[in-house]
């Protein structure tokens, strides 16, 4: 019994001690694995693609078109490359025969940037409510220095080459001439000196997409002169080669003629 008391004190001051010292240290492996998990985290969706697009910049981030019916529209889009490395690009779309891109492909140089010019071709027909379902995706990658277009593999932006490809999705809208007209009447009407702006605005887009109307026209037309062209030369060759083979065949008849005609 005399030793009851000593034993009792000696047992509450260790376990005291134990609490005292666990408990930190369980918060400092807790903390310790949470950053760890974090900092995983992140790398992953660095690696993956999930995150912000690393290559490259796009102006605007949604592609906005002037619907008219049997008029072609077209909207402007600033890649610019945010790296040291040379940067291969290409452009998707879920409407190839909608939609007229130049260029579809290309490389940037470091720290450069180019324009992508996307146009709308003429319809025939406005969509449901005018809204559109039409998606782009535009694909970048990291290529060799001084890499051309024209030597870029088939598989650059396929996802099992190997390489870190990086995506960007771009959606479609469609804006009517009648929206465009009442929002610059309001302003008008409504005297903050904007209206004039509107309008200016709206009239420097047509007469721009005037201009990739008349470019397009005019590509196309060059496109026929040089199909033309080649058909020509391929036509000229074959009656080359026709004339050539019944000369020969007058040559050869002319001597056997001779040879037949010749005394024994």
């Amino acid at each position: 019994m005399g030793y009851s008391p000593n034993i009792k004190e000696i047992k509450v001051v260790s376990h005291r001690r134990r609490r005292r010292n666990s408990a930190p240290r369980s918060a400092l492996a807790l903390s310790s694995q949470l950053s760890k998990v974090s900092s995983d985290l992140l790398i992953f969706c660095v690696m993956s693609g999930v995150g912000e697009n690393q290559l490259i910049s796009i102006v605007p981030d949604e592609l906005k078109f002037l619907f008219e019916l049997e008029k072609q529209s077209y909207c402007d889009l600033k890649v610019a490359n945010k790296t040291e490395d040379y940067v291969a690009f290409k452009v998707k779309t879920t409407s190839p025969k909608k939609y007229f891109v130049r260029p579809n492909t290309g490389v940037i140089q470091p720290w450069d940037s180019c324009i992508i010019r996307v146009t709308l071709q003429a319809q025939r027909e406005y969509p449901p409510d005018m809204q559109c379902k039409d998606k782009f995706l535009l694909q970048s990658t990291i290529v060799p220095p001084h890499t051309d277009v024209d030597d870029l593999p088939q598989d650059t932006f396929t996802k099992d080459s190997g390489k870190t490809l990086t995506e960007c999705k771009l959606k479609v809208s469609y804006i009517s001439p009648s929206t465009t007209q009442r929002s610059s009447e309001s302003g008008a009407t409504n005297g903050d000196g904007n209206g004039s702006e509107t309008i200016s605005t709206i009239q420097r887009l047509k007469e721009e997409r005037d201009a990739a109307v008349k470019q397009t026209q005019q590509l196309q037309h060059e496109l026929e002169m040089a199909k033309r062209r080649r058909n020509q030369s391929n036509s000229g060759l074959s009656l080359k080669l026709a004339a050539l083979v019944g000369l020969i065949g007058l040559i050869i008849g002319f001597i056997l003629k001779l040879t037949l005609a010749s005394p024994t």
